[in-house]
């Protein structure tokens, strides 16, 4: 079956980092951008952050500019994305996302990805 598996929410304290991965299963992110997308609760879906495949080239959002890495590796066909000094406002349902195309697809888009994964709650107290 191919899917995006994703995994590492949790409960943090503000302050705190964590680190979420989106494996790829049943293909290879080979020319893929791949990114994360978060929705709060009572909140529209919103981008955080992308990175392409082939050349490492990434974007952020501006709220998580210095705080959150996206980082790709090829030999384990998987995406991170390391969050650091977390703040209450990150809490939110995690999605990874992957769409065929060298272009990294900053914003809200809308941009037609052709793979999703299940979401990972994160929580930040404060």
């Amino acid at each position: 079956e191919v899917q995006l598996v994703e995994s590492g929410g949790g409960l943090v304290q503000a302050g705190g980092s964590l680190r979420l991965s989106c494996a790829a299963v049943g293909f290879t992110f080979d020319d893929y951008t791949i990114g994360w997308v978060r929705r709060a609760p009572g909140k529209d879906r919103k981008w955080v952050s992308c990175i392409s495949s082939r050349d490492g080239r990434t974007s952020y959002t501006d709220s998580v500019k210095g705080r959150f890495t996206i980082s790709y590796d090829n030999a384990k066909n998987t995406v991170y994305l390391q969050m650091n000094s977390l703040k209450p406002e990150d809490t939110a349902v995690y999605y990874c996302n992957a769409h065929k195309t060298i272009v990294v697809e900053t914003g809200d888009g809308p941009y037609e990805y052709d793979y999703w994964g299940q979401g990972t709650q994160v929580t930040v107290s404060s």
